[in-house]
């Protein structure tokens, strides 16, 4: 079995759980899995998945450097708020909403979102950077 392969399900959270400049990669029989989350429980929901896919840690298979940030390296949770998108939202009316411009919006959230910004879904965590 592949490493990746192994480690799936962690990786699939991490793209579920909204990481940040999620960067994975293999380098022989070691993956790295490294980026940003928006909070300690996002950090621990990664390591709790990693314990259940090898419970002793003892594989030396997986890198996992997560770290907690508002989105973006170095900004930390206190510089952004977060906002669940309802049926009918539009990034131009939460930003308006929370006095942002929109692009500001989709640029925190690219990792949710991706790169069109008409396709926010209801249920997306987003993050609404401060002004």
């Amino acid at each position: 079995m592949a490493v990746r392969d192994k480690y799936q399900s962690l990786i699939d959270l991490a793209n579920q759980g909204g990481v940040s400049n999620l960067r994975v990669n293999e380098e022989g029989d070691v993956l790295h899995v490294s980026g940003t989350v928006g909070s300690e429980e996002a950090k621990k929901k990664l390591w709790d998945e990693y314990n259940r896919l090898d419970p002793d840690m003892r594989s030396g298979d997986l890198i996992l450097n997560v770290e907690v940030g508002g989105g973006d390296p170095g900004r930390g949770e206190a510089d952004a708020d977060t906002y669940t998108v309802k049926s009918g939202d539009s990034l131009s009316a939460i930003g308006k909403h929370h006095g942002v411009a929109w692009r500001d919006i989709h640029e925190a959230n690219r990792d949710v979102i991706g790169d069109n910004p008409d396709l926010i879904k209801p249920g997306q965590k987003l993050r609404i950077p401060k002004k």
